[in-house]
Formats: structure tokens, sequence, C-alpha cells
């Protein structure tokens, strides 16, 4: 069976940023990713990518950082309250998910000060180009219920 829409794959995949430093690998947790392809639940890019492979392919996808997390906006880099964060120990470095427009997005600490904190709403990868390898694993048809939810079930839960 062929990877289209309307399909559950499953696959493992390494993670690599321009430098090939892997930031991460499914099979170090021993947990390969599950996605329901045509439904948005990957980047598009490394849908295109995997469209029409088989069981046991394996490929090497680089994604420039517009068809990944897209270009650094350094608008989103601002000063804000202190007082806005719910710890009182900050430091750089540190992560907070809050709600953004699209959904959760995830704030980085860049600077402390005494009243206000340098915060950059870019997701932590904008601005990279990534390089993805992936080894399809499994091909399925989606259940009516995953069709429905638009991604993968538990497997306990496809029936």
């Amino acid at each position: 069976m062929i990877i289209a829409p309307q399909r559950v794959v499953t696959l493992h995949y390494e993670l690599s940023d321009e430098q090939g430093s892997v930031l991460d690998d499914s099979r170090s947790r021993d947990k390969p990713l599950e996605y329901l392809h045509g439904h948005a639940n990957i980047m598009a890019g490394l849908e295109r990518a995997l469209e029409g492979r088989e069981v046991g392919a394996e490929l090497s996808v680089t994604l420039l950082p517009a068809e990944a997390y897209g270009l650094r906006d350094e608008a989103l880099v601002q000063r804000l309250s202190r007082s806005a964060f719910p710890v009182e120990e900050l430091a750089p470095g540190m992560r907070f998910q809050t709600p953004g427009e699209d959904g959760p997005e995830i704030v980085t600490i860049l600077e402390v000060h005494e009243d206000s904190v340098l915060a950059d709403a870019n997701h932590p990868l904008a601005g990279h180009t990534l390089r993805y390898r992936l080894a399809v694993l499994s091909v399925r048809e989606a259940s009516r219920e995953e069709l429905a939810k638009g991604h993968p079930l538990p497997t306990a839960a496809v029936r």
C-alpha cells in the first residue's frame, strides 16, 4: 500500500539542523511517528516527499525555513513586564507556553531585567533549514473515526 491521503502512516524520523546536529530522533525514544496523510498533521514539505512511497522506503528531505517553521520575525521579540510570567525565578533559555492566535505558542526568555523580560515568540527552529531522514514502517487505511477527528487514534481505538 502506498502513502496517499486518508491513510495512516507510521515512520521513524531523525531531525537535524543545518550543521548536522541531531535535534530529535524517534528511534531514541522507540516511538515512531504516526500521522494521517493529507490532513496537515505534519509539515507540507514532508507530506509531499512521502506521497506515493511504500513501506520500507527510506528518504532524506531538506526543508528551507519558509517550508518548515518560517523565517525569524524580529517583531516577535518583545520586552514584557516581568509580572507576565508565572514564576519568580526567570533565566535566559526558559520557555513558556502561551495562548496565541493560532493555538498555543512557545515563548523563549532571552534576557531578564529587574522589571522586564526580553522574550522571543518565534518558534525555536524558525529561520533554520531542517534535514529529515525518514523510514516508512507501515501504511494503512484510516478508520472513519480517524477521518472524522483528522488524526490517528490510539491503536486500541481503531476498529
